[in-house]
């Protein structure tokens, strides 16, 4: 195939010919069969322009034509030549459109005089054309959430637009091209507008208030362009009506919408609707942001779902199951008399054959519908959203048919980028769970979850994830926006990161520094920058970085750890009681002073590729002062922690805390003991989890993160996807094994942070992952894992599509990689040989680790021994619950330290000889060293 251009974007969206800037960097990809293809020149064409750049560069190119004006459009093209002299002809014309305003006139309105609290409202105004226009734009943004439409139709495809930001700083607009729309003669311009997150009372262990305001409010401006050039602006002011009493009786993000289509006025946003009775709208002298054009992706439905189960519940609902947990809501066809009100309840799982409602907490999480029975009437909520698998119905008029119900996807309209596949399908499936939990929770911004009353953009969710949402999905822009809103929150608090942003709980969210929620103002802008190759992130970011470093750094104690304040640690250690998810088993101020000295070596390392030598060389000093007064502390010179956890050796090893070679191998060889002396079961919470796979394989234990990857029991990463969940969990036994929801106060079954293990999927066991910022250069370093037969992932890099992978054939490994153009990659095989390769797909073949042998077991085999053998402990624990002191086998499950010095026949103290008989049978049967670990059968799975 000779090379051809297979790409090119403006700036950083993939969904719109939208850019925010008037100079967006362009970025372009070439296909070639040609091994080893580099870039040695490109030409972009504008019109009629043409600017040759010699260089390998095509990642994020700065724009080289003059700046574009407000509103214009520019065609622009890109073709190379290679450094071996071949060329690609002109790539498809990319249009360019500067979708940002250079005035804007637009004042916030809304309703007058309103009824109730964040009462919905229509807004709508007219104007004439005596000839047609060449354009017309539409910008408009909200105090709340809106949908705009002209003469009867919606100007765009968005959702629960404009977003979510900090608002009293930071407001974000749409920008509509409306031509189309636009006639000669009278015109008619519409708004819906609801309160959405601006008018949410928000609370975390706090009373629910509303942060930013009691009413919504709405800015539009149409700008018209005629054919002689002269231009016409329609505006938000005076001369617009609104309406109180329109369809939408009430709308939350947690509470749900009421509809009452009685209420429609037909034809309401059309041109000779008769608005007579409706009040002049308010024309507020709120002081708002001067709206920025939208960086990002908007939210958008992304899919259609139908139900996949319809039965009735105990109490008699209408109960639909969708088959998968998702973020939205319903949609409706429905005829029946009018005043007849239909009741949607969500949930995402059930509990005794009804919605399990109590994680929702005090959001409502209900829509209902008052007919107005003209017909057959669909209708689907506008201004909310829920998680849900399950929804109940109450109300439906006549039989029930489950074609009539369809759930409706919502997300920001994320470009999805990475995959993973291997041979065992319940991984897979927990994979595909991550993709989903991520596609649910980042809507409008980085949710924690999107089904109960919080919602909130949580920091340290969010960096401890990055790793893995940024090989997903293309969720540069996203993020980017989102850390915007971090950074002007910071800013006010003089530094402090709070806990969230937006941060709409002051006094909870920004009491003091917390540790690994704080840092994301460092770590998010460095993964982002690394795996997109944006550098200006860094610059951008920095300030905020600087100012974190400077505050915690004078928060250390006289031995230089960081043990003050309030800290979240190692949240949601299984082992930490369920109302206290902060007080797990590893000392806070290992977490605190392991972030601390992570976060100064970042900052000094960027500060470093800013040129600003200074602060990399005192951040560099603090770091290493750091680095050794957390070893000073924490860790015995036999490499045992003062706290004996996972977490604290992970992070240790994770984060090069260590520098001695020898003590940092013994550390690892501790990890390694730890995890398996607590049974492979996970034991890490929220911190510990984005660390634990990655150290060990770090350390030299990959065969100890291969048996906690594929523990099947819970605590466990797939312990949830054999019980049904198809989104990740926030507790690791959110459902218990006896089909119990867990009893803490936060039970989430759709939360990204558990699931940041999918990076090392990616990364380590198919082995690929970006050496180079952007994937210039690629790291191709593969670890195969006895359990599969094969593993591969793939990603779309700027340059190209990238992959890696293995396959075990005939008793040896065949690795598979793919370089895309203009990118090489450093290949480590499993053998241990290491080389450099450019572009092309590459196979290589080398020698498969032999199984390692197990020892036969008997009582007297330690308990150690036990661990290692998936299927001596499966039969042992299986033995264990098939006797009739059922007492037992809990309290052995619950205490078995699985160590070298602890013998099978100690766990067993309190067995009698019956029991002691079958276990011993029982072990002698598991013959198959690599048989799974038995699979606990659960009480009751998430879908019944």
């Amino acid at each position: 195939m000779p090379a051809l251009i297979t790409s090119l974007t403006a700036e950083l969206r993939h969904d719109s010919a939208a850019v925010a800037t008037p100079t967006p960097r362009l970025t372009w990809a070439t296909a070639s069969d040609s091994p080893d293809w580099v870039q040695a020149w490109a030409e972009l064409r504008r019109d009629d322009e043409i600017v040759r750049l010699d260089a390998r560069d095509s990642v994020l190119v700065a724009w080289p034509f003059a700046p574009l004006e407000a509103g214009e459009r520019a065609m622009v093209s890109v073709r190379t030549g290679s450094t071996a002299g071949d060329e690609t002809p002109w790539s498809a014309p990319l249009e360019v459109w500067a979708a940002f305003t250079d005035e804007w006139t637009a004042l916030p309105i809304g309703l007058a005089n309103p009824s109730r609290v964040a009462q919905p409202v229509l807004l709508r105004t007219t104007f004439a054309l005596d000839r047609p226009v060449r354009s017309a734009t539409l910008h408009w943004a909200a105090l709340g959430v809106a949908e705009a439409s002209l003469n009867g139709e919606a100007v765009d495809d968005l959702v629960l637009t404009p977003g979510w930001t900090s608002y009293r700083e930071r407001l974000v607009h749409e920008t509509s091209d409306v031509t189309a729309l636009v006639r000669v003669g009278e015109n008619a311009l519409g708004i819906a507008l609801a309160g959405g997150w601006y008018t949410e009372e928000y609370h975390v262990l706090t009373a629910p208030r509303r942060f930013f305001g009691d009413q919504p409010r709405a800015l539009a401006q149409l700008v018209l362009v005629f054919d002689d050039g002269t231009m016409r602006t329609i505006a938000t002011g005076d001369r617009w009506r609104a309406l109180g009493d329109g369809p939408i009786v009430s709308s939350g993000i947690y509470a749900g919408e009421h509809v009452d289509a009685r209420r429609l006025p037909a034809g309401w946003d059309e041109p000779g609707f008769d608005d007579g009775d409706w009040a002049p709208a308010l024309v507020t002298d709120d002081v708002v942001p001067r709206p920025e054009a939208r960086m990002a992706p908007p939210v958008r439905r992304i899919e259609r779902m139908p139900v996949v189960e319809a039965s009735r519940t105990p109490s008699g609902r209408i109960l639909l199951d969708f088959g998968q947990n998702i973020v939205g809501r319903l949609r409706l066809r429905v005829t029946g008399p009018a005043g007849t009100v239909i009741t949607l309840r969500h949930a995402e799982v059930l509990e005794d054959g009804e919605l399990a409602r109590r994680p929702l907490r005090l959001a409502e999480a209900v829509d209902s519908f008052t007919l107005a029975g003209s017909g057959e009437e669909e209708l689907e909520p506008r201004f909310t959203f829920h998680g849900f698998r399950y929804a109940d119905i109450e109300g439906w008029p006549g039989e029930f048919d489950p074609t009539a119900v369809e759930a409706v996807v919502l997300a920001s309209d994320l470009r999805r980028t990475g995959w993973f596949e291997s041979s065992d399908a319940t991984l897979d499936r927990f994979h595909e769970n991550v993709v989903w939990t991520l596609r649910g929770n980042y809507l409008a911004v980085p949710q924690d979850c999107p089904q109960r009353d919080e919602r909130l953009g949580w920091t340290g969710d969010t960096q401890l994830f990055t790793p893995t949402a940024a090989f997903l999905y293309d969720c540069h822009a996203f993020l980017r926006s989102w850390l915007r809103d971090l950074a002007l929150e910071q800013q006010k608090l003089g530094g402090l990161v709070p806990l969230f942003a937006p941060n709409v709980v002051p006094g909870f969210a920004d009491r003091g520094p917390v540790a690994a929620w704080g840092d994301a103002i460092a770590v998010i802008p460095r993964l982002l920058a690394h795996s997109s190759g944006d550098a200006t992130l860094l610059a951008e970011f920095y300030p905020g970085m600087r100012a974190w470093a400077d505050l915690v750094l004078s928060h250390r104690d006289a031995e230089g750890l960081w043990t003050s304040g309030r800290q979240l640690a190692d949240w949601l250690d299984p082992n930490a009681p369920p109302n206290a998810p902060s007080r797990g088993r590893t000392d806070t101020d290992i977490v605190a002073t392991a972030y601390l000295a992570r976060t100064l070596a970042l900052t000094a390392d960027i500060a470093r590729e800013l040129g600003d030598d200074a602060d990399a060389d005192r951040f560099a000093a603090q770091g290493i002062a750091t680095r050794r007064a957390f070893v000073d502390a924490f860790v015995t010179p036999t490499g045992r922690m003062m706290s004996d956890t996972q977490t604290a050796y992970a992070l240790a090893i994770a984060f090069d805390l260590i520098d001695d070679d020898a003590l940092r191998g013994r550390v690892g060889d501790r990890l390694a003991f730890v995890v398996r002396r607590d049974g492979f079961h996970i034991a890490t919470g929220l911190v510990g989890t984005a660390v634990i796979a990655p150290a060990l394989t770090k350390a030299g234990h990959i065969d100890v993160a291969e048996r906690l990857l594929f523990q099947t029991e819970a605590p466990s990463w797939l312990y949830p996807v054999g019980v049904g969940a198809t989104t990740v969990w926030e507790r690791w036994d959110g459902l218990r094994p006896d089909g119990t929801l867990n009893p803490g106060a936060m039970v989430s079954f759709n939360h990204v942070a558990l699931g940041s293990v999918a990076a090392w999927l990616h990364e380590e066991v198919a082995g690929l992952s970006a050496l180079e910022p952007g994937y210039r250069r690629l790291r191709i370093a593969p670890h195969p894992l006895t359990r599969l037969t094969h593993a591969r992932a793939e990603h779309e890099t700027p340059y190209g599509p990238a992959a890696a992978g293995w396959e075990r054939v005939d008793g040896a490994l065949r690795v598979r990689a793919v370089v895309p153009p203009n990118t090489t990659a450093l290949v480590r095989l499993p053998d241990g040989s290491e080389f450099d390769v450019g572009s092309g797909t590459h196979e290589w073949t080398c020698p498969a680790d032999a199984a390692r042998p197990l020892p036969p077991l008997d009582l007297d085999s330690s308990l150690a021994d036990l661990a290692d053998s998936p299927a001596g402990y499966g039969a042992f624990h299986g033995a264990l619950a098939r006797q009739p002191n059922r007492f037992l086998a809990g309290a052995v499950r619950a205490n078995a330290l699985y160590t070298p010095g602890r013998s099978i026949r100690d766990a067993l103290v309190f067995a009698d000889g019956a029991t002691l008989s079958a276990v011993a049978a029982a072990l002698a049967a598991a013959s198959d060293p690599v048989a799974p670990i038995a699979t606990p059968v659960p009480h009751r799975q998430e879908p019944s």
